[in-house]
């Protein structure tokens, strides 16, 4: 995320603490969406995820006058989506094995012989990667955050995180490879 935005965002944040409740709807604004994005990619499901996102609102709001570093607030509130929708899964262990076979592989009504698109075969691919690979996947091509960023979101080490970055980059190179060669 660019500096520039940071400290707008950390103004916002300074601006609420303050007594200006628009600026904490302008974070709302700026964040709703991404955080259901986000949670719907743990869940599979837009009303759970929109559960989640108001249950970590509701924390947000409770803990925003004591965040330390309020240019950090995007990554915190995703660190904050993160873990409840890991609570949610954890919870929810035999919901989650349904959806993880519904959502294996993308469905067709074509022929057997019909050839997966290639974005197919790498949605299929990651889909099968464990998920703390999964996580840092999407959050470093999809979400677009910096291995610090993740770090704080998920609250492990740069190292770790670039290690599971490492890895499933690995196991993706092989999946996609053996897959060609079928």
């Amino acid at each position: 995320m660019g500096n520039a935005k940071k400290i707008f965002e950390g103004l916002l944040v300074l601006q609420y603490r303050s007594g200006n409740k628009k600026a904490f709807s302008l974070l709302v604004k700026r964040y709703n969406s991404k955080m259901c994005n986000h949670a719907y990619w743990f869940t599979y499901d837009i009303d759970i995820a929109k559960d989640i996102v108001q249950d970590s609102w509701g924390l947000i709001i409770k803990k925003l006058p004591n965040l330390k570093k309020p240019d950090s607030f995007g990554s915190w509130a995703m660190q904050i989506v993160t873990r409840k929708s890991i609570d949610y899964l954890n919870k929810n262990q035999r919901d989650r094995e349904k959806l993880k076979e519904y959502y294996k592989e993308p469905k067709t009504d074509n022929d057997l012989d019909h050839k997966e698109s290639d974005l197919a075969k790498v949605y299929t691919a990651i889909k099968g990667l464990p998920q703390d690979q999964q996580v840092v996947l999407r959050l470093f091509y999809l979400e677009e955050y910096s291995l610090k960023e993740i770090s704080e979101i998920l609250n492990k080490s740069a190292g770790t995180v670039k290690s599971r970055l490492y890895h499933a980059r690995e196991k993706l190179k092989t999946i996609l490879k053996n897959r060609n060669h079928e």
